[in-house]
Parts: structure tokens; C-alpha cells; sequence
């Protein structure tokens, strides 16, 4: 056999496979019986076929005409009450669940709409609705239970009443389910809040108490659980004198689940109690059910760390000073609940693991509601009442603990105020975590947590601030390297996004020399685009906010290099995405300046997608050139377009520098004057920022020289002091003559004169040194601006420049020239000392 026919077998197996595949579809399809009885008569209006597909269609035109119910009505509500809803309760028994779901919703619908408020449509209606919440399928009976408390939000009183509270006296009766009983409590909590205290007080009470007494713990439960609308129902008189007492019942009911919903209702309940039912009622009652909890109901300690927080401060204001510590102690328990401390770190025990997740559970809770407890036990004693219980938390070996501990970490620095520099180690300890999901709850507010951590940190913590600033920048960057290495590429850019914060936070040359090559290589060489992009942004940011020339020179002399005129076209992409960002970001003129020519220099870029991207992006680079002092830049705009269109052969970039031109010549015309005049604004204010920052730097860099020179000219008298003192020494010494005196007295001159030179040399050889020939060429570039300074710092640029220009000429002249001067003055010397 030949391997063409080899070939064809193996395609006609193909095909066989592909037949046998597409049988079982045939199979499935309608028979023309089933589509017979299927099909409906045309004919018919809509009443009509909703009835007739009610008694004799399938299931799904069934469910079809349950859903298009309310249509029905709102069309013709009379016939359709008269015809289509008795079908529809007939059709309900039989229903499966998905029919009894979508009935439920189709007549909540009905009850809620304002043109159906007809009495004896709502009664058809209620009547269907309290039928089906007796239900066997829990499920079924819920959604219909949902579909009638939604309702009685619209429904009017008087139908309240006569519908729903005459039936639910008999469905309250211990002879119903337990269902039954449950639906209920949740309705007497739903209809307290529609009527007057009074009729609350005498129709729906008894009740209540009756439920609250229930032999059944779920019904007690669930009553529980709607004592606080019935209390705000009643309002605060009536409360303490009724419903209180049945809390206090409840609080010590048998049920944990009981206690637990009776806990939670006089929390919730808290500020309708005054205060002397909170000093002698409620706070020995929470006491005890908080040891209770403590000691035997390790189920109920979620929800009691949960709500301690608001426990706390809702009773705070009745607290005695005991009362106080009392909470503040049993809040600690809970912070280090199922862990044992060992040479200050915090570690497990061994516990089952069901209780162990519980235990996890009460610290991550305790976590949660650790800067309301700061707030409880007042800022001021944080570092001797809450510091170790929150380093507790910080390091816990639970990561939902510590992440939840990092999502609350800026509210607690905001508490501390300028005792922020407490809790610096933590921070850093959370962004060096071994877990990224800590790190990514960090992230939520990392902006505001570094800006209070390094801002606030004044009096008597300063110094503990400046120590733990170099430990933070480590931090920083490790956790960037971190968030890099693993797979949550989504968290790195989070990360890369938060970072944009940080020329707020630290200097910027800690930024320049620990952050922006990092960027540069992110850009560079990361797999994932979104990274790359936020990377660039976040370069951007840096090189936005630098305010050192020579290092803004650097950047973007890197950025042309690496990215512009990069060997890879990715990397190319990559400048364009740059670009766009730097165009939100600076002025028109500063990114015409410094990265619009290397973008238009692209056109002739052996890649057609760096070609197709940079035609893409015309328009929005046409917009920043200003005329006419950016001309040229037009001009050079305009090549490229022409090359584009003159030289291009890739078709996709062919039609897209079509369209580009028909853009480029509508720009002036389709853009309304209002929008215009906005960007105009906005680029006034970048230009203004940008100029803000060169006035500050040049402030700061004429300051530094300034103090240079003091320090230079104090250094020169103290040295000629010096020297008068030993010449005055010397001439007392030896008692000398008026006319030798006079005489005497050159020579310390051309030595003070030469040794005053010789020290204004010896100090500006280093200043001329390689590593700071950068620096001075910044000040000679901007000493030409006309800023009302000293003339100190000239003098010192002026002889700088001349040092320079003697080295560029050789060293040779320099050492001539030294040597004259050594001659004459010793010369000099001599024939004083022969005269």
C-alpha cells in the first residue's frame, strides 16, 4: 500500500468517525409527532394560547407562560385573572421546582407593580402565595416565603392585615410544622415595622412570646433573631420593659444557637438601652456569656469575635475602669486563642482540625476588629496595652490571619498618628510575608500607609522613623521580586501601580538608584504586557517627579537607548506604550521635547507592528505639537506620513495610514472649543508643575553651593588667623625694627597670598573630580538663569570652568605656571631676608 493510499483510508476512518459522532444528534431531533403536538394554532390571541398551553402543553410551554405572566397582566388584567391564574394554581400542584421558582418571582413581580392594586386580584394572589409555603421542598418553600416579606413592603395595611396577619394566628400554633412556625417568625418581624405601636403592642406581642417560648430551639432561634425589629417597632419604652426581659431568657437558653442570636440582637440593640440597663443588665450578661463561650462553646466564639468590636463601643460609654480591662483582657485571649507563645513568635498547637480552623477563625475575626479596639483602649496606651497582641497578629502562622491584619494596617497607622513609628516593624515584617495574599491585601492602601508611616513619625519617634526608612526600602523592593517570581502576574502589577506612590514617600535618589533600573528591566524583559505597561507608567511617575537634572538626563537617554532604539521590537512596542503614558502625564512641550522625535523615527521600522502602532498613535502625537515653535517637529510629522504612504507595503498598515490622514486633516475641525480649551488648561498646569519643580531643584542646588562656599571661606580665615597669630608671635619674639617690621611684613603677605591660592586650588581639584562632573555641568547650565542670587556660587562655577578648561589644555601649563609662582615667591623671600 502506497502512503497516498494509506492517506485515504486514514480520511475515510475520519469521515466514518465523523457519522458515527452526528447519530445520536439525529436521534435527538423532533418526530413529526412530537412536533404536531407541539405546534399551536396561530390563530389564537394570547389569553387563549396561555390557557390552552396551561391544560394541555409540555412543561416547557408551561413554564413559558408562568414567566410571561405578568405581561398577561399588565395587557389584560381582567381575563387574565379570570382564565389564566386558576390554571396556573391548578398547574402548581403538579409543578416541578424550577416551575414553582419561576412562579414565585412572576407573581412577586405582579404584587409589586403599581398598576395591579385591585383587592380581589391581590387576595387570588396572596391566596396562591400562602398555599405554597407549606411546600415539602424546603427550597420551594423559601422562594415563595422571599416572594411574600418582598411584597408586604407594597402591599397596603389594610390588606396586611385581612391576608396575611388572620392566617398567620393559626399557622403560629404549635400544631403546624416547624416550617410553618419558622415562616412565622419571619413574618411578624416583616409587618412590625408597617403599623402603629399600639396594634404591634397588642395583636403581634403575644405572638412573639409565644415563639420566644417555643419548644422547638430553631423557632426560638429564629424569634430571637427578630426581636430587633420588633423593638424598633415598639420603640425604647416598651423595649426594656418587654423585650429585654426575653433576651435576657434567651441569652441563657440551652441552644447555642439561641444564646448566639440573643447575643446578636442586644448588640445590635445596644443604643436603645440606657445607660443603667447596660451597667446592670447587659454587661453581666454578656460577661457571662463571653466566659461561657470562652470555656465550653468554642461554635459561638466566631460570632462573639466578630461583634466584639461593636460590643466594645457600644457599651464603652458605661464601663467603670474594671469593666474596661476586663474587655480589653478578654480581647487578648481571643487575639492568641489556640496558639502558644516560644521565644516571641507565635506558633499552633496541636488541636484538631475542626477546632483549629474555629480558633483561625476568632483571630483572623479579632484581626478584623483590632482598630476598633485600638480606638477602645485609646491610641495613647497602644504601645503598652495592644502593641504585642498586634505584632501577635502581624505574625501569625495563619495567612487569613495576617492578611486580614494587612487589609487593616493603614487604619490603625491613622490612629496612631504621630505614634506611627510603634508599629514600622510590622510593616515591614507584612511586606516581607511569605505570602503574596498578605502582600495583596497590603496593597489595598499602600499609598496611605507609607505616607503616614513616613510622615507622622515627628517628635518623640523621629528618630525611630529615620532608622526604620533604610529597612523599608528593602522591603519594598524585595516584595516587588517577590510578586515577580510567582504566577500572580495580577498582583505584580497591583504591586507596580501602588509603587507609582512612591516619589510621596521617599527620595528621590533612594528611587533612582534602588527602583528604576528595576522598572527598566521589567519593561525589558516580563512575558506579561499589563505588567510591562504599568511598569512604564510607573517609570514615568519617577521620572516625573525627579527634580535632579542630570538624572532625568540619564532616564531618558536609557529610555531612547534601550526602548526606542532597541534591538527588539518588543521593546520598541514598548516605547510607544511609554509614550502614551508620558503624553497624560507631562506637557505638550516637555514630551516634544524629549520623546517625540524618537517615536516618528519609527516609520522606518523593519517591523510592521511597530509601524502599524505608530500610524495608530498620529493623531494623538499631532495634538501635542504646538505652533509655530514646534514647526520643524510638524514638518518632520508630516514625512512620515508621507513615507507611510508612499513606501509602505504591509496591507494592514496601508489602511490604517489611510484613515490616519483622513484623522490628522479633521483634528483642527471635528474637535469641539470647549474640550480643546480644557486640554489647553491642563497643560498649562502640567508646564506650571514642571517649571515648579526646575525652580525648586535650581532653589536647592544654588543652597548647597551657597553653603559650600561659607564653609570653603570659613576654612580660609580660620587658616589666615592662624597665621597672623604665629607671624605676630614670631616678630614679639625677636623685637625687630620699625624699618624691618615694615619690611617683614611682605613676606607673610605673598605667603598668605600664595598659601590663600594654594588652598582655593587644593579645594577645587576634588570638586573636579569625575564623579561630580556631572553636577557641575548642571549648575553651569542653569547659573545662566537670571534667579537674584549671591555671587558667591558664580565665583565658585566660574573657577570650576576654568579648572576644567586648563585640564582640557593638559596638565603641563598647570605645573609651569605652579612652579613660577613657588619661584617668585621664594625669591621673594629671600631678598627680604638679605634686606
Amino acid at each position: 500500500m502506497t502512503f497516498n493510499q494509506s492517506s485515504l483510508f486514514g480520511q475515510i476512518d475520519d469521515l466514518q468517525d465523523l457519522a458515527i459522532i452526528e447519530r445520536p444528534i439525529r436521534r435527538s431531533l423532533k418526530t413529526a409527532e412530537e412536533i404536531e403536538k407541539l405546534t399551536v394554532d396561530e390563530d389564537l390571541n394570547d389569553i387563549e394560547r396561555a390557557v390552552f398551553l396551561l391544560s394541555s402543553g409540555q412543561d416547557v410551554q408551561r413554564a413559558s407562560v408562568v414567566v410571561n405572566l405578568p405581561n398577561l397582566v399588565r395587557q389584560n388584567p381582567a381575563e387574565t385573572f379570570r382564565r389564566v391564574v386558576p390554571k396556573v394554581r391548578e398547574v402548581l400542584h403538579v409543578a416541578g421546582v424550577e416551575m414553582q421558582l419561576a412562579a414565585a418571582g412572576s407573581f412577586l413581580t405582579i404584587l409589586q407593580d403599581d398598576i395591579i392594586l385591585i383587592q380581589t386580584h391581590t387576595h387570588s394572589i396572596l391566596q396562591i402565595v400562602l398555599l405554597n409555603l407549606d411546600h415539602r421542598d424546603a427550597v420551594v418553600s423559601n422562594a415563595w416565603l422571599e416572594t411574600l416579606l418582598s411584597a408586604i413592603d407594597a402591599l397596603p395595611k389594610e390588606t396586611i392585615r385581612q391576608e396575611i396577619l388572620n392566617p398567620l394566628v393559626s399557622k403560629a400554633q404549635l400544631s403546624q410544622s416547624v416550617q410553618a412556625r419558622l415562616a412565622s417568625c419571619r413574618i411578624l418581624g416583616k409587618v412590625a415595622s408597617k403599623f402603629e405601636c399600639q396594634m404591634v403592642k397588642k395583636d403581634l406581642l403575644p405572638l412573639v412570646r409565644s415563639l420566644c417560648q417555643d419548644v422547638e430551639y430553631e423557632v426560638r432561634s429564629c424569634m430571637c433573631r427578630q426581636l430587633e425589629n420588633i423593638a424598633r417597632g415598639i420603640g425604647v419604652d416598651h423595649t426594656k420593659v418587654v423585650v429585654l426581659p426575653e433576651l435576657v431568657e434567651l441569652a441563657r437558653d440551652e441552644g447555642s444557637t439561641v444564646r448566639l442570636a440573643a447575643f446578636d440582637t442586644i448588640v445590635n440593640l445596644l443604643e436603645m438601652f440606657d445607660s443603667d440597663d447596660r451597667t446592670r443588665v447587659i454587661f453581666p450578661l454578656v460577661k457571662a456569656f463571653c466566659e461561657k463561650c470562652f470555656k465550653a462553646d468554642e461554635a459561638v466564639l466566631a460570632s462573639l469575635s466578630f461583634q466584639y468590636g461593636r460590643l466594645c463601643h457600644g457599651l464603652s460609654g458605661s464601663f467603670t475602669e474594671d469593666q474596661h480591662l476586663w474587655f480589653l483582657e478578654f480581647y487578648k485571649k481571643l487575639c492568641i486563642l489556640g496558639l502558644h507563645l516560644e521565644n516571641g513568635h507565635c506558633e499552633s498547637q496541636a488541636y484538631p482540625l475542626e477546632l483549629e480552623r474555629k480558633y483561625e477563625l476568632v483571630r483572623k475575626n479579632c484581626a478584623y476588629n483590632f482598630p476598633a479596639m485600638v480606638l477602645f483602649a485609646d491610641p495613647k496606651c497602644f504601645l503598652s496595652e495592644l502593641y504585642p497582641t498586634f505584632s501577635s497578629l502581624c505574625n501569625d502562622p495563619e495567612i487569613s490571619v495576617r492578611r486580614t491584619a494587612a487589609a487593616g494596617f493603614h487604619e490603625v497607622a491613622k490612629l496612631l498618628g504621630p505614634n506611627v513609628h510603634y508599629i514600622h516593624k510590622e510593616l515591614v515584617t507584612l511586606l516581607q510575608d511569605d505570602s503574596l495574599e498578605v502582600l495583596d491585601a497590603l496593597m489595598n492602601s499602600l499609598q496611605e500607609t507609607l505616607e503616614l508611616a513616613t510622615s507622622r513619625g515627628d517628635g518623640a519617634g523621629s528618630d525611630s522613623k529615620q532608622v526604620s526608612v533604610p529597612d523599608l526600602i528593602p522591603a519594598l523592593a524585595a516584595a516587588e521580586q517577590k510578586a515577580a517570581a510567582s504566577l500572580r502576574w495580577r498582583v505584580h502589577e497591583r504591586l507596580l501601580q501602588r509603587y507609582a506612590c512612591l516619589p510621596r514617600v521617599i527620595s528621590g535618589d533612594q528611587i533612582y538608584f534602588r527602583f528604576l533600573q528595576r522598572m527598566f528591566t521589567i519593561i525589558t524583559t516580563n512575558n506579561v504586557l499589563p505588567v510591562q505597561r504599568e511598569a512604564a507608567r510607573t517609570l514615568c511617575v519617577f521620572l516625573r517627579y525627579n527634580r535632579k537634572l542630570e538624572q532625568r538626563q540619564e532616564i531618558i537617554g536609557k529610555v531612547v537607548d534601550q526602548l526606542a532604539q532597541g534591538k527588539s521590537y518588543w521593546n520598541r512596542l514598548r516605547y510607544l506604550d511609554l509614550c502614551e503614558i508620558a503624553m497624560e502625564l507631562f506637557s505638550k512641550s516637555y514630551f516634544c521635547k524629549h520623546f517625540l522625535a524618537p517615536a516618528l523615527e519609527l516609520v522606518n521600522d523593519p517591523v510592521a507592528n511597530v509601524r502599524y502602532k505608530l500610524c495608530c498613535m498620529l493623531p494623538r502625537l499631532k495634538s501635542t505639537i504646538r505652533l509655530p515653535s514646534e514647526k520643524p517637529l510638524l514638518q518632520q510629522l508630516e514625512f512620515c506620513v508621507r513615507r507611510l504612504l508612499c513606501r509602505e507595503k504591509d496591507k494592514d498598515v496601508v489602511s490604517t495610514i489611510r484613515k490616519t490622514v483622513l484623522d490628522l486633516d479633521k483634528m483642527d475641525i471635528t474637535e469641539p472649543y470647549h474640550k480643546r480649551h480644557e486640554r489647553d488648561l491642563l497643560d498649562q498646569k502640567k508646564e506650571k508643575e514642571e517649571n515648579l519643580l526646575l525652580e525648586m531643584e535650581q532653589l536647592e542646588r544654588q543652597q548647597s553651593e551657597g553653603k559650600l562656599t561659607i564653609d570653603k571661606h570659613a576654612d580660609k580665615k580660620r587658616k589666615e588667623m592662624k597665621k597672623a597669630k604665629l607671624a605676630r608671635s614670631r616678630s614679639l619674639s625677636s623685637h625687630p625694627t620699625t624699618s624691618k617690621m615694615v619690611n617683614s611684613d611682605k613676606p607673610p603677605k605673598g605667603k598668605e597670598s600664595s598659601s590663600g591660592s594654594g588652598t582655593a586650588k587644593g579645594t577645587l581639584v576634588p570638586i573636579n573630580d569625575d564623579t561630580l562632573r556631572s553636577h557641575h555641568f548642571s549648575t553651569a547650565s542653569t547659573s545662566m538663569s537670571p534667579t537674584p542670587s549671591t555671587s558667591m556660587p558664580v565665583l565658585i562655577r566660574s573657577n570650576t570652568t576654568n579648572t576644567l578648561d586648563h585640564r582640557s589644555n593638559g596638565t603641563k601649563d598647570t605645573q609651569s605656571r605652579k612652579l613660577t609662582i613657588q619661584r617668585k615667591s621664594n625669591s621673594f623671600g629671600m631678598q627680604s631676608g638679605r634686606e
